[in-house]
């Protein structure tokens, strides 16, 4: 949990202190304000916060068992099959073409001259 200390927030230095009742009083203040206010934002907030939690792990866990499993698990039973498609194709279409390419320009000869 959060640990927020009197002395955390309000950092008075040691040459300009406040009277001790006042600073008695303000630290009093500063802790019975923030019981409360804690105590009643957790009233107001964590029925609605925990409900909001709830459907959302619920609908991420439904969504992963339901929907993003099986199709990665389609996804591994078909990747066989379009590996072996693949490489036909690369190696039918892709693999002559670059081969064709390269023999072009390996012909190509450069000459740099510096003027």
């Amino acid at each position: 949990p959060l640990q927020v200390g009197f002395e955390d927030v309000i950092a008075e230095p040691a040459s300009a202190h406040s009277c001790d009742k006042v600073w008695i009083c303000s630290h009093a203040l500063f802790e019975v304000s923030k019981y409360v206010i804690y105590k009643f934002l957790t009233f107001l907030l964590a029925m609605p916060m925990a409900f909001a939690a709830g459907v959302l792990f619920a609908t991420l866990s439904c969504l992963h068992i339901w929907i993003i499993m099986p199709f990665v698990k389609t996804c591994l039973m078909v990747l066989p099959s379009v590996q072996t498609i693949w490489k036909s194709v690369t190696d039918a279409v892709i693999a002559p073409l670059c081969s064709s390419v390269g023999r072009s320009f390996s012909s190509v000869s450069l000459q740099v001259s510096h003027d």
